[in-house]
């Protein structure tokens, strides 16, 4: 699938119209359900092809959050070859107490793939976790750049910022409320 019916399809599948609360306050007129497009299997195939074109040279590891990157940061490990963590949004209070599964070195390379990036305020959380481990944040890469600050706010915290899409490739061209 190329990137045009990728996102075509991506439209399709996943752009809800209505009245919704989005992850900062505000409210949209438009809603992208990452789990619509996230749990279908030729979406996640080519995201998976176009993530691994995306991540720099001398990445390690990929790593994304949950819920909705790990479905992305596997395809994603599929289509490069590159090993991934899964990082919780808490620390699990049972058996290893860990926030991160699976294997990361304080000398890894890390891109963390991302769903929808609105402010960039859970993407951060997560960057912040890793570094707190050690390792080093090389991009930060997310299917959907909604165009709200998402950019600016990762690029002002010092991270490489870049998406697949924006709304308006999608096809989307209305304003938040």
């Amino acid at each position: 699938m190329n990137r045009e019916s990728l996102a075509k399809r991506i439209g399709e599948t996943a752009i809800l119209h209505g009245e919704f609360t989005l992850r900062s306050g505000r409210t949209s007129t438009w809603y992208i359900d990452k789990y619509l497009f996230t749990t279908q299997p030729d979406i996640l195939s080519a995201l998976g092809t176009l993530f691994a074109e995306k991540i720099p040279s001398g990445t390690t590891l990929l790593a994304g959050a949950e819920l909705g990157g790990i479905p992305l940061v596997t395809t994603a490990s599929m289509a490069s070859g590159l090993p991934c963590v899964f990082i919780r949004n808490q620390k699990k209070e049972y058996g290893t107490s860990k926030q991160l599964e699976g294997k990361l070195k304080s000398t890894d390379q890390v891109v963390i793939v991302e769903d929808v990036a609105t402010t960039g305020g859970q993407v951060l959380e997560a960057a912040e976790s890793i570094q707190e481990l050690g390792a080093t944040i090389m991009a930060i890469i997310a299917v959907i750049d909604r165009g709200e600050g998402a950019k600016e706010n990762i690029e002002a915290s010092g991270f490489v910022f870049e998406s697949l899409f924006t709304t308006k490739d999608l096809g989307i061209e209305e304003t938040i409320v």
